[in-house]
């Protein structure tokens, strides 16, 4: 709180000043008037007894109008201004955020004892001891405010501290900036303990004779129980809070700890420091005292307190003697260590692997002996998984028996949030990769095929040549197929999604599966009723399907039985389950079982990644899992594995209930035409084509594919130079039929330059081609009227694609 003498320095605003110059100038006028009308008075009767009767009944009336009117004139004043600045500062300290008043020529007018304590004494806004840039940006609030009525500024750090800052202009005249500091909280553990504390547990400790307190790693309070506070002030209420802790002790020559306000005749006292933060030197701390009166109170007796006041603790604490015995566990500890009910483990080691064994007998007998000290051991739990914790261990002195404070903290949470963070971060990366592969090797690929499609041309089946090219192809192809899979796993594949009913895919797909599975496998295919649409490619959910059953029939070498079904999800099914990844709503589930061995718990995390199989060398490339979570992903879908080692595995995979739009309805009718007998498209065409391609292999296969079927092509590297190609068309009405472009390109992509292009040509039509989906660019290219042709391409494919965009745009 600031100073009463700095705050009533420029305390009066205007108003009272103007007030109190009226007064002086009133009082002159009067004594003016007094004298001239004494002179008057004597130059008519010229007696000085009457003049002097005169002057003496005037100033007995100017006294007493002197001593009346100040109750008046500050009674007037009380309920006129509100200007108590000590009622101001009684309800400021009310708030539990800090407030500072500061005039027109910054200087700190009030603050409550928040502020004061948060900034170490009355500073004056903008002027705090904030971290850099800090005081810029409260001096930018603070202009805003005189400018504007108020200002704000956020992120002010001091410290560990952060503050968010709203200035307002206020007062009569509108003479004072209120400055507000609204701290961001940070629960943590220091916070915990201080509710704590101050709460009701704070009260436990206080009816049990236990004085606690929370001090920070600078030793000043942050919180203490009323027993504390009795004894270092002699009030129960007293707020000493933002005190130095070691003001309130002293100690004597033996070492013996008393408080200062008791003196040497006071009752001595046991300290008790539980460090909050180990990996600090300076760490915040809870401390807990006890009264030691020299051997009156029996070491059993301080020892039970101990442990009564440890009972409370929501930390994991436990006591050992000097053997590593265990004296006494609180129920925290033996939750975080998984100990049952009836359990009662003799020693810490037989909580741990057999590894850690050792080394934690090791340790509690080193801190058993000797001079009290402090340190931690990571071990992992028997019961607690592969995760090591950290066990911190402190040698304790005069409690009897006991010789070694354990302490554990359950930081399994933690630890699955940061795996759960790394592995999607590894994942993300994995799919950037992939995808930027995959598209690299479209590139090749088109190449590979176009050329083998242009050679088997001018070969006939039955040449020397002809079946080495086609098997050339063949396994471009299947190359070609996994590139699909890194796209699928990367989310980046071309899906052609349809409305459309899981039992008819099932149905259609499960005969081919069952082609593919032993004799000694069971299929069982159910479908539950009313389930609703889904939106999703046919196509790939068949390959999600095949690439279950093939990992389930692996995982079956004896034969075993394999159950597909479907069944419609509500949302109150979906709120049973509990789950914190997929949404409430109304869902159709796949549900893919197996009776195989199962999957292992360390390996169950890692199957939807790339290239990661149990399988033999050879036996799997690792892509299968990873596919079908891509494919289900991109479908907008969720997908999660359940398996117990030895009873199998479920895969259970959900999709959204997809509403039909009256586009889906029109989609739909334009898609069933009458049924007549399929002609062979025809590839030839006579139009002419702005080819743009940065791969010179690509340009090369397509512009020959599209010259050998009759069309005139001319060639661009990148955006640049067909932009160039078409202005020196000069003002031709329209100087190429179709563009034909690659997405990706240096200098100028694709969509970029065809925006150039539509400014010139609206009408132009465009054919894109990439190695990326096609959903995902239709969202980056912001453009109508423009096909797709997905890479990698034959000959064949790319002709047909560009005869029906020419045809397209004819009809349009």
């Amino acid at each position: 709180m600031a100073s009463k003498a700095k705050i009533d320095s420029g305390l009066l605003n205007p108003s009272t000043r103007k007030a109190q110059t009226g007064v002086r100038i009133r009082a002159a006028l009067l004594v003016v008037a007094m004298v001239a009308s004494a002179g008057l008075l004597y130059w008519q009767v010229q007696n000085i007894a009457v003049i002097s009767a005169f002057v003496a009944l005037v100033m007995s009336m100017t006294a007493i109008a002197y001593f009346l009117r100040p109750q008046a004139a500050s009674a007037d004043r009380d309920y006129a201004e509100p200007g108590d600045w000590a009622v101001t500062r009684m309800v400021a300290d009310q708030s539990e955020i800090g407030l500072a008043i500061t005039d027109r020529a910054g200087r700190l007018v009030c603050a409550n004892e928040l502020f004061t304590k948060w900034f170490n004494g009355p500073a004056v806004p903008p002027e705090l001891p904030l971290q850099a840039g800090g005081n810029e940006l409260l001096a930018t609030a603070g202009r805003t405010a005189w400018r504007d009525g108020r200002g704000y500024a956020e992120g002010l750090k001091r410290g560990i501290a952060e503050y968010n800052a709203k200035v307002v202009r206020a007062g009569q005249g509108d003479e004072y900036l209120l400055w507000q500091m609204i701290p961001q909280i940070q629960a943590d553990i220091l916070d915990d303990m201080t509710r704590l504390v101050s709460g009701g547990g704070g009260r436990a400790f206080s009816e049990s004779g236990i004085l606690a307190s929370v001090i920070g790693g600078e030793g000043r309070i942050r919180a203490s129980n009323q027993a504390f506070a009795l004894r270092a002030t002699g009030r129960v209420d007293a707020n000493i809070a933002g005190r130095n802790f070691i003001n309130f002790l002293r100690s004597d020559d033996k070492g013996t700890i008393f408080f200062e306000r008791e003196g040497r005749h006071g009752t001595p006292v046991r300290l008790f420091h539980i460090p909050l933060d180990r990996e600090k030197e300076k760490a915040p701390a809870l401390i807990l005292l006890i009264d030691d009166d020299g051997g009156m109170v029996e070491r059993g007796k301080a020892l039970e307190q101990v442990e009564s006041m440890l009972s409370l603790l929501p930390l994991g604490l436990a006591l050992t003697d000097r053997d590593g015995r265990f004296l006494f566990l609180n129920e925290a500890f033996a939750k975080t260590a998984g100990i049952g009910e009836k359990e009662q483990p003799l020693y810490p080691g037989d909580l741990m692997i057999r590894d850690d064994k050792s080394a934690v007998a090791d340790a509690v007998r080193r801190y058993a002996s000797g001079p009290p000290k402090a340190g931690d051991l990571a071990v992992r739990l028997r019961n607690g998984g592969e995760e090591p914790v950290a066990l911190g261990i402190a040698g304790v002195r005069g409690l009897g028996e006991a010789a070694v404070l354990l302490s554990i903290r359950d930081n399994s949470e933690e630890s699955k949030l940061k795996s759960q963070v790394a592995q999607a971060t590894k994942m993300q990366a994995v799919g950037q990769l992939a995808g930027g592969v995959a598209h690299d090797f479209n590139n090749i690929l088109t190449a590979i095929i176009g050329h083998c499609d242009l050679m088997l041309l001018r070969h006939a089946p039955g040449d020397s040549d002809y079946d080495d090219i086609q098997q050339v192809k063949n396994n471009s192809n299947r190359a070609a197929g996994l590139t699909r899979q890194l796209l699928a796993f990367s989310r980046q594949q071309t899906l052609r999604p349809q409305v459309l009913q899981l039992p008819d895919v099932v149905a259609d797909v499960s005969n081919l599966l069952k082609r593919l599975l032993d004799e000694t496998i069971e299929l069982e295919v159910r479908h539950g009723r009313n389930l609703g649409l889904v939106r999703a490619d046919p196509g790939q959910l068949e390959q999600v399907i095949i690439n279950l059953g093939v990992n389930a029939r692996d995982a079956m070498p004896k034969g075993g039985k394999i159950s597909i079904s479907t069944r419609s999800i509500g949302a109150t099914d979906v709120r049973a389950l509990k789950s914190d990844i997929l949404p409430v709503g109304d869902y159709t589930a796949l549900i893919f079982t197996d009776s195989g061995n199962g999957i292992p718990p360390h390996v169950i995390g890692k199957i939807f990644e790339p290239f990661f199989t149990t399988k033999a060398v050879g036996k799997g490339t690792g892509l299968g899992l990873s596919t079908v979570y891509g494919i289900i992903k991109q479908s907008g879908g969720y997908i999660f594995a359940d398996s117990t080692p030895g009873q199998g595995t479920t895969f259970s995979i959900y999709f959204p209930v997809h509403v039909p739009t009256q586009e889906d309805v029109a989609r739909a009718t334009l898609s069933s035409p009458p049924v007549k007998a399929t002609a062979r498209k025809e590839l030839w065409g006579n139009g002419h084509i702005l080819l743009v391609e940065d791969e010179d292999m690509v340009r090369a296969v397509a512009e020959r594919a599209l010259i050998r079927q009759g069309y005139t092509v001319e060639t661009a590297s990148e955006g640049e130079e067909a932009l160039g190609l078409l202005s020196a068309r000069g003002d031709a009405d329209q100087p190429f039929d179709i563009i034909v472009s690659d997405v990706v390109m240096p200098n100028m992509d694709g969509p970029t330059m065809a925006k150039h292009v539509r400014k010139h040509y609206p009408d132009l039509p465009i054919l894109f081609m990439s190695g990326y989906a096609e959903e995902q660019l239709r969202k980056s290219i912001d453009l109508d009227k423009v096909n797709f042709l997905p890479k990698p391409f034959s000959v064949a494919q790319i002709a047909e694609a560009v005869g029906e965009t020419l045809a397209e745009h004819a009809k349009s």
